[in-house]
């Protein structure tokens, strides 16, 4: 649905902090799946960790979030580059690690909107199996 291109003409990420490739599913209203491929070449797999790469917890909600603010982005029916910013992470579990090769599908649903201010419910699964899910606050700035 959205390829790298267009997903960079909406969100202000950029290598290497970019984490979602493609769009897969938008409804423009509640709900969206994103995907992330992670591959050995990605820059914090030479310290975190060497000998046992697994993605950070912490970008792995960076993942979610940006695919989160494409869909603010589309329900605001927004033109060009908006920041986002994060107002609370609440409930999140890290159920199984992921590691390169994996393939993350990025699921997000909107569970409430006050103006710019969008909470989302998400999760991320690699083969149909949950690894990370959890509750994402953000506001959508103007540029």
């Amino acid at each position: 649905m959205l390829d790298i291109n267009e997903i960079k003409k909406l969100i202000p990420h950029r290598y290497p902090f970019l984490l979602v490739d493609k769009i897969i599913e938008c409804d423009d209203e509640s709900r969206i799946v994103g995907i992330k491929s992670v591959t050995m070449n990605e820059p914090f797999f030479q310290g975190h960790f060497p000998e046992y790469p697994i993605m950070p917890g912490v970008l792995i909600v960076e993942a979610m979030a940006q695919v989160a603010c494409i869909l603010g982005m589309r329900i605001l029916k927004r033109e060009g580059r908006s920041s986002v910013f994060f107002t609370g992470i609440d409930k999140v579990k890290f159920r199984k690690p992921v590691v390169p090769g994996d393939v993350l599908r990025l699921e997000l649903t909107k569970v409430k909107q006050r103006g710019d201010l969008f909470r989302f419910e998400g999760k991320a699964l690699v083969e149909d199996q949950v690894v990370t899910q959890g509750t994402i606050q953000a506001i959508l700035g103007k540029g």
